[in-house]
């Protein structure tokens, strides 16, 4: 079975797999005891240490190991914070960061501290200029992911790093989706990572906080790894990360442009394929092999269902696939479809051949949902200027759905007015008239949800 589902978690590589074997018999005891055991776990700890800090671009003493990838950014946000308290409480976040990255923020704003979130364009990218405008005399901490986990747009880190550095604040890069690709560019200040996103195994991760960046690590004393990540260190997991880390960064020139290919030959495809469709993210700057698009009149979870059943493993940013039954936060700051998304992240290896069984097998499952849930034909009847569908309590994306059925039974220049109650429903019928050239007039009260109000321009 396909599986186009690596920017959630990579299957382990065979390094890993390798590493954390040979490692169990050698790893077990603690590396703090001064008895041979004891030596012999501190040696495989001191060269995983070594090993990832060149993979990244550090010294090894910048780098400390965590229990995950959210640990080590929660750590290295509270901590660089705590450290620079001194200055101000003013945090800066891009909108689209890794919810950890946006949770952590949310719990300094409820402690007292101010939050500017940067805003992106319709391609998931931040602008330097953004950045340096949203700088302050009190801001002690600004954050950045190297490139985004669910549309695989790659973000101007060096850039921004430079704008952050002339105003003397330290940048943290979450660098989850992009390390195994390679060292982060730039010059950053803190800098976190998870094992599972390249291949390692999961329970593993990494925060590196560059010499001379104020740090005070929060939460009670800990001697363990440096004072930043408290517990026993698991030796054999922090080895195998290591290894592999190593692995696919050796591996990473040869294998980008393969499936980079692949990715591109899905963004062409798709739409010829599918109609009524929206590929996301920024076409050339983007990780090799994450391509990620929006189908109308589609509900996301149906159609990753369907693709299930048809022996295929990927994601979606769609509210029905999220246990918050909200839409994706990437997608709302994009302004893009939120129904009907889906993300292929191709791992290492993947076979050109499951691609072309995935584009035979895509254009099916789209039309099959799209019977299910009544999406529209073209219709031409004329019943006046202005309709009001009633969608309150139908969830997206039947309120589009009966947007488009509707919209040619009114002239150009008419209005349709859409009664919905459905979140879903504020980013995707913008997205819809962006997608098919009709004026998004706006959004008004109404006495059970809102009223979304859209002029007929074609």
């Amino acid at each position: 079975m396909p599986y186009f589902d690596a920017a959630s978690s990579a299957p382990l590589h065979p390094v890993a797999r390798q590493a954390l074997q040979a490692s169990l018999d050698e790893g077990w005891a603690d590396p703090a005891r001064l008895y041979r055991e004891g030596r012999r776990a501190r040696m495989l700890l001191d060269a995983a240490r070594e090993a990832a800090a060149e993979a990244v671009g550090c010294r090894a003493d910048e780098l400390v190991f965590t229990t995950s990838g959210t640990r080590a950014v929660h750590a290295g946000v509270t901590g660089a914070l705590a450290g620079r308290r001194r200055v101000g409480r003013h945090l800066i976040v891009s909108s689209v960061e890794h919810s950890s990255v946006l949770h952590a923020a949310e719990v300094h704003e409820t402690d007292g501290g101010t939050v500017t979130q940067v805003a992106v364009g319709r391609t998931g990218a931040v602008t330097p200029q953004a950045y340096a405008a949203a700088l302050r005399s009190d801001t002690a901490l600004a954050c950045l992911q190297s490139a985004n986990h669910e549309v695989g747009t790659v973000q101007p880190v060096a850039e921004v790093a430079d704008v952050c550095r002339e105003a003397g604040v330290p940048l943290l890069v979450d660098a989850a989706q992009s390390l195994g690709w390679g060292p982060v560019a730039g010059d950053w200040s803190l800098l976190t990572a998870s094992a599972h996103k390249w291949g390692g195994p999961s329970g593993v991760g990494l925060l590196v906080v560059r010499k001379g960046v104020r740090f005070a690590p929060q939460g009670p004393a800990d001697e363990r790894e440096s004072g930043r990540a408290a517990g026993f260190e698991n030796i054999p997991a922090i080895v195998a990360a290591a290894a592999s880390l190593r692995a696919v960064q050796a591996e990473a020139a040869e294998e980008a442009v393969r499936l980079r290919e692949l990715t591109d030959r899905i963004r062409a495809r798709v739409p010829e394929v599918v109609g009524d469709v929206e590929v996301v993210g920024d076409p050339v700057r983007r990780l090799p092999g994450i391509v990620t698009f929006s189908c109308l009149y589609v509900d996301g979870e149906t159609l990753l269902h369907e693709l299930d059943r048809s022996g295929f493993s990927v994601s979606s940013g769609s509210s029905c696939t999220s246990s918050t039954l909200t839409p994706s936060h990437v997608l709302k700051a994009m302004g893009v479809l939120s129904e009907g998304n889906v993300r292929v992240s191709l791992p290492f290896g993947a076979p050109a051949e499951d691609v072309e069984r995935f584009l035979q097998v895509l254009p099916g499952a789209v039309a099959g949902v799209r019977e299910k849930l009544g999406a529209p034909a073209p219709e031409t009847a004329v019943r006046g200027d202005s309709l009001v569908v009633d969608a309150v309590g139908k969830l997206c994306p039947i309120p589009v759905i009966e947007l488009a059925k509707v919209i040619g039974d009114v002239p150009v220049g008419g209005t349709v007015r859409v009664l919905a109650d459905d979140e879903a429903a504020r980013l995707d019928i913008p997205a819809w008239c962006a997608m098919r050239g009709q004026e998004y007039v706006g959004e008004e009260p109404a006495d059970q949800g809102s009223a979304y109000v859209v002029r007929r321009w074609a």
